[in-house]
């Protein structure tokens, strides 16, 4: 490769090829996959899950804890398919409570960088105040992590403060979902231009 391809950003991806999912049992296979395959990209910016979370007996009696949590309806987990059932991203609200979740998120290193982690957060935003019935989502971003922070600015979520995140220093975000019906910025940068 050559320096001037190392430094060109990746091309976009048409999104509409995949489709935003709530989490199912028979997604458990694709998941732990997704999971396998991304776990060095993820432990760059996040904290590892540990050997174990990987082990396939393990990781089923999670997700069933998680689908049952969800059954619960305290938290909403969501996946992002591709065409070919491969699971490319995902996209949760947890602790529902009085109109507000806090929003978590993320993808393949394959779709990084490439409009999918910001297209699918916006659909996630739209449907958790048209289905889900929420008013406001929350969200946090280690100041090592760019790339997580520049996809909430571009949803429109505004930083409210700082936090502190696996012992390493971050910002607080929020976003009122229903500014979105007063000319707010889903689907738009801050700034009003298209993004």
């Amino acid at each position: 490769m050559s320096e001037t391809e190392a430094t060109q950003a990746p091309e976009a991806i048409d999104v509409t090829t995949f489709v935003l999912e709530r989490l199912r049992p028979d997604h458990a296979p694709a998941v732990l996959a997704f999971e396998r395959e991304n776990r060095a990209f993820f432990a760059a910016s996040v904290p590892d899950r540990g050997d174990a979370y990987f082990e396939e007996a393990e990781f089923a009696a999670r997700h069933q804890a998680l689908l049952d949590e969800q059954e619960v309806g305290t938290i909403l987990f969501h996946v992002l398919v591709a065409g070919d059932g491969e699971i490319v991203g995902r996209f949760n609200l947890v602790d529902i409570a009085d109109g507000s979740a806090e929003l978590g998120y993320r993808v393949a290193e394959k779709t990084a960088g490439r409009g999918v982690a910001t297209a699918t957060v916006r659909e996630l935003c739209a449907r958790a105040r048209e289905e889900y019935g929420l008013s406001r989502l929350t969200a946090a971003a280690t100041l090592g992590n760019g790339p997580s922070r520049a996809v909430l600015a571009r949803v429109g979520f505004g930083a409210v403060g700082s936090v502190t995140l696996d012992g390493e220093p971050g910002t607080a975000y929020e976003l009122d979902l229903y500014e979105l019906d007063r000319g707010g910025s889903l689907g738009r940068e801050r700034s009003g231009t298209a993004s």
